[in-house]
């Protein structure tokens, strides 16, 4: 009997599959990998990803991209850490005013949810192509994140807010439960919502999603909304782990993210794709780096594999889509 690697079933599972062998690999090579202290370890790491990521999948479902997560996860940690060190002051009135932990957290998701929906708003009023537009707010919002700060870490943010980042409930990482909640969400979206299949209808053929009466504009605007909240949860969840707002945090996790989207199995050309494919690629970018760590690999031939890995992803995509 011959197994076919175009067979449904295995097209279905080809990311299941990398990760073992993946996981199979690195605890071959490296008997640190398997450990209960390191799974864990890499469990947490990839939280910031997986939130990040789950908005992106809306994004690139809609055949959209988003190039400024990362920034907007750094600009959103930087305001939530400043209010939560010093609060803010309204000279001018002789106002202050002292935020607490949930104060901080929901100012940071509003600035998120704010930055997405402008980038939203420049793609669909000014029909500029979201690589142009979200690219412009990555420099953005990384040139905002440096005048806030200043350059300088905002530090010592107190325990409260610190335990987000580090604490456990029932034994598991709270990153990890914040992570599979904002998951949960997006799978219902996408699943059980007319929200959700307008995603998937304007990603396959936006003229004949118009044209079906779907407010494109609309939808893409929530889309890129959602996507910058998404981020700037990951700004909360990387802040409190480090007790720290640096300045150039974020940089590089919408490559990481656009990574995980692309290994999880959703096409760049829209319309096809699920959530739980982008957790295991996610898993996977984690896994991935946890690995080449353990095993010393040069910092420099980290970047190069993790290169290879998004392109054998996107030819592999590609490949899909011809045998369609």
């Amino acid at each position: 009997m011959t197994i076919s690697f175009n067979h449904p079933i295995i097209k279905k599972s080809q990311s299941l599959i990398a990760l073992f062998l993946l996981c199979l690999f690195i605890s071959l090579l490296s008997d640190k990998f398997m450990t209960s202290t390191n799974l864990w370890n890499v469990l947490r790491q990839i939280s910031v990803n997986v939130c990040i990521s789950t908005g992106m999948t809306l994004v690139v479902l809609m055949a959209g991209i988003d190039l400024s997560v990362g920034s907007i996860l750094g600009l959103s940690a930087a305001i939530c850490a400043g209010l939560l060190k010093t609060g803010l002051s309204l000279e001018s009135m002789n106002l202050f005013v002292g935020f607490t932990v949930l104060g901080g957290i929901i100012t940071a998701l509003l600035v998120g949810l704010a930055l997405g929906l402008f980038n939203g708003w420049v793609i669909t009023k000014f029909s500029i192509p979201p690589f142009v537009a979200t690219l412009a707010m990555l420099t953005i919002g990384r040139g905002l994140t440096m005048l806030y700060t200043e350059g300088i870490p905002i530090s010592n943010l107190g325990s409260s807010f610190e335990s987000i980042g580090s604490g456990w409930i029932l034994g598991i990482p709270i990153p990890v439960w914040i992570s599979l909640i904002m998951v949960l969400i997006v799978v219902f979206l996408t699943k059980k919502t007319t929200f959700g299949r307008y995603i998937y209808a304007i990603g396959g053929n936006e003229k004949a999603a118009f044209l079906s009466g779907i407010n494109i504009n609309k939808i893409k605007l929530a889309v890129y909304g959602i996507a910058g909240m998404m981020a700037a949860v990951g700004g909360i969840l990387v802040t409190s782990r480090l007790n720290s707002a640096q300045p150039n945090a974020g940089m590089s996790y919408e490559l990481d993210s656009i990574a995980a989207v692309v290994i999880g199995g959703t096409s760049l050309s829209g319309g096809v794709g699920r959530v739980t494919g982008t957790v295991i690629g996610a898993i996977i970018i984690g896994v991935l780096n946890n690995g080449l760590v353990l095993l010393d690999v040069s910092p420099f031939w980290q970047q190069v594999v993790k290169g290879i890995v998004i392109l054998l992803a996107v030819i592999i995509d590609k490949m899909n889509q011809k045998n369609k």
